[in-house]
């Protein structure tokens, strides 16, 4: 039989936490048939061996989409969203796990209720130092504007129409970018073009590792990833949103790299990235915070 949900989990060197993942999965109750659909990268630890574990005791609700290469992040979370039967499909990253067992019968049941088009709830953000926080701590974004300013949708928390996602691929073209993020961007569209609607709870966690894309101790990894988000903010701001927050995103993206850079790399490289950002936004000249920060980095080069 169909399942009328997929959990499009993708994965790649989690041999600590995938288990957790899929039994939080498999715990899930609900009144209607639902399938975990595993992206496995070509992990070089024991992932795959787990994962394949679960689909011989679970053949019915548990699927391995694998590949005897490496493909990267971006081309395995397609694909495994391609792979998913579901009319719907759930986010849930093989380092993250759903922490409430109706998670998925309660927002299958808020988009048949509402005849919205995605959903998602509060989260709680855990690290390996054994820290915690819910995750937004405000108020819960379902329209764009709001969205550029602060994207309250984890990704480990949504839940969306597949037919919706498929579209978003066909409409935006994300593969075409040098994005280094998937579920930013495609939450940011489903805000700009289709119906969303949040449920103020929390049903999953988000492991904050101190290595990943989004997380490093390098500071230009840091500086790359920071840049990445807000250029693609801007990228649905002027092409969803009649740029009415450019200077304000493109204000935040200068000051995030000046920040950075004011503690690392050189002089000249914070007098690049300035003019840089000058050049894109010439208002940016006007920004009072890069002049301060640029003080502060010569004073942080001469103490250092």
């Amino acid at each position: 039989m169909t399942p009328l949900v997929s959990v499009c989990m993708t994965t790649y060197n989690h041999e600590k936490y995938i288990s957790q993942a899929i039994e939080s999965v498999l715990c899930q109750r609900t009144t209607f048939g639902f399938e975990v659909v595993i992206g496995e990268d070509c992990s070089t630890d024991n992932t795959l061996a787990i994962c394949k574990e679960y689909e011989a005791q679970y053949p019915d609700r548990v699927r391995v989409v694998a590949s005897d290469s490496n493909i990267g992040m971006h081309r395995n979370y397609r694909r495994t969203i391609e792979a998913c039967r579901g009319k719907y499909i759930a986010m849930c990253d093989g380092d993250d796990w759903f922490s409430d067992e109706n998670k998925l019968q309660m927002q299958v049941d808020e988009l048949l209720n509402s005849g919205a088009d995605m959903c998602y709830t509060r989260s709680v953000r855990s690290g390996e130092d054994g820290s915690s926080a819910i995750y937004p701590e405000g108020r819960l974004h379902t329209t764009l504007e709001d969205m550029l300013i602060l994207n309250t949708a984890e990704n480990c928390t949504t839940l969306a129409l597949k037919s919706k996602i498929l579209q978003y691929y066909r409409e935006v073209e994300p593969q075409s970018k040098d994005w280094l993020t998937d579920d930013l961007p495609m939450w940011l569209w489903f805000a700009a073009t289709q119906r969303i609607v949040a449920i103020d709870c929390v049903t999953a966690v988000h492991r904050v590792l101190a290595t990943s894309v989004s997380h490093s101790h390098k500071w230009n990894k840091q500086l790359d990833f920071c840049y990445s988000l807000d250029s693609i903010m801007l990228w649905f701001d002027e092409r969803y949103n009649n740029r009415n927050l450019s200077h304000f995103l493109s204000r935040r993206r200068q000051n995030r790299a000046l920040w950075l850079l004011s503690y690392h790399g050189s002089v000249g490289q914070f007098l690049s990235t300035w003019s840089h950002c000058c050049k894109e936004h010439p208002r940016l000249v006007f920004n009072i915070a890069s002049y301060g920060l640029l003080a502060k980095k010569l004073l942080w080069r001469m103490w250092r």
